[in-house]
């Protein structure tokens, strides 16, 4: 078994393909108003609307703007320099400047427009650099 995928169900499919874009870098291919997907090397982002639920059982599956148990994770090169990147665009969706972790990763938290959390970290101890 293989995980490929974290899908995000939102009412604003643009305005989330936005942020994502601008945090991460990436590009998104947006292949109809209704779903898009960001591609990075290891994973990929996909973003639904709310009008997908009906292909999945019906709006009762999933709820957007709702989650308050789920990281979404980027390991990055630098996060203090995405920080300062990213600082004035966050604006109030920061939670966190970049913090060093008991289990060794820097982290930068922060929420995007549906309110999920993001973070954003480096491995900053041998055994945290080990460990990815």
């Amino acid at each position: 078994m293989t995980f490929v995928s974290t899908r995000i169900i939102t009412a604003n499919v643009g305005a989330l393909v936005d942020f994502y874009e601008q945090i991460t870098g990436y590009s998104a291919v947006r292949y109809t108003d209704d779903f898009a997907e960001l591609r990075t090397p290891l994973a990929v982002l996909a973003i639904g609307s709310t009008r997908t639920l009906q292909l999945f059982g019906g709006d009762s599956v999933a709820s957007p703007a709702t989650n308050r148990s789920l990281i979404l994770e980027f390991r990055v090169d630098d996060v203090d320099s995405h920080f300062k990147r990213l600082a004035g665009y966050l604006g109030q969706a920061l939670v966190q400047e970049p913090t060093t972790m008991p289990w060794g990763n820097r982290s930068l938290l922060f929420r995007d427009p549906d309110g999920n959390l993001v973070n954003f970290f480096t491995p900053v101890t041998p055994e945290a650099t080990e460990r990815q």
